[in-house]
């Protein structure tokens, strides 16, 4: 048995104006990881190709030593939430329970149900007249009331005030403290997965360009402001990304090229990632 949750190797998947690709991606039980990049970067798609959305063009996916995304026992080990509801939005909170009682041979109705009551959900009113939050409270009472050992969430708190944010973290807190359990989790709001994630991969143009753990992340780089003629001086393979500024230079640098006498700030995973994109590349 395999010690990872999700396994990528050499995947691609070409469309007209984009190429995923290709992607290595290992991602062990018992972590949580926050996989971060632009809008268009290749998160949402790296996603539908793992769950069997899309078709890849080449390459191997292995979800809990499953090699076949469609497989029935895979689905009951998975649990996914959309930034929408995966249910015809006619249907009342009533229906989805009984759609996921045929689905899911482990699905718990008691469990399901006290998460409803837990968020306050109504029984009878229709998912189209749902707010946001509410659907994706939803889904979140579906994705964790089937014994399910991955989740797998897809930009589930954007668009959802702090305090539904809050409540959703909390629970994928409870959730991973079984350590057999894994969190794969696509967002932009960056400061979420800050607090919780163990890992942060990052894709840019549709290729990794790192997979570290949030605290390697931290301490591996810092952010130091020199001036021109500082920078001149500085050693080019210690540099990241730059922000040039009227005064001078802000850049991200690599600590352990860094030397004594530097004064360096400790960066937000969000600055990490602002640098790597927006900066000035070299």
């Amino acid at each position: 048995m395999s010690k990872y949750a999700i396994e990528i190797k050499d995947l691609v998947k070409t469309f007209d104006s984009f190429k995923l690709g290709p992607v290595n991606l290992t991602i062990p039980k018992g972590t949580i990881v926050g996989y971060i990049g632009q809008n268009g970067a290749g998160k949402s798609t790296t996603i539908k190709l793992l769950l069997g959305l899309l078709r890849k063009d080449s390459g191997d996916i292995r979800l809990l030593d499953e090699e076949n995304p469609n497989s029935v026992e895979l689905k009951d080990k998975l649990g996914v939430v959309f930034d929408d509801l995966l249910v015809p939005e006619e249907m009342t909170l009533i229906d989805v329970e009984k759609f996921c009682y045929r689905v899911y041979s482990k699905w718990d109705k008691k469990q399901f149900y006290g998460f409803v009551e837990k968020f306050n959900l109504p029984h009878k009113k229709m998912i189209k007249n749902y707010s946001r939050g509410m659907k994706m409270k939803l889904s979140m009472a579906v994705a964790l009331s089937h014994n399910a050992e991955l989740l797998i969430l897809d930009e589930a708190t954007s668009g959802l005030d702090p305090i539904v944010r809050e409540e959703i973290l909390d629970l994928l807190l409870d959730f991973m403290q079984d350590e057999n359990h894994t969190i794969l989790i696509s967002s932009h709001i960056l400061s979420d997965l800050e607090k919780v994630a163990d890992y942060i991969a990052f894709i840019h143009n549709g290729k990794i360009l790192f997979m570290e753990t949030k605290d390697e992340l931290k301490e591996n780089y810092g952010i130091c402001t020199l001036s021109n003629e500082e920078v001149n001086n500085f050693d080019e393979e210690a540099i990241v990304g730059r922000r040039i500024h009227s005064f001078g230079q802000e850049l991200l640098v690599k600590k352990s090229l860094v030397p004594d006498g530097i004064k360096l700030q400790k960066p937000s995973i969000e600055d990490i990632m602002i640098y790597f994109v927006k900066g000035v590349r070299q």
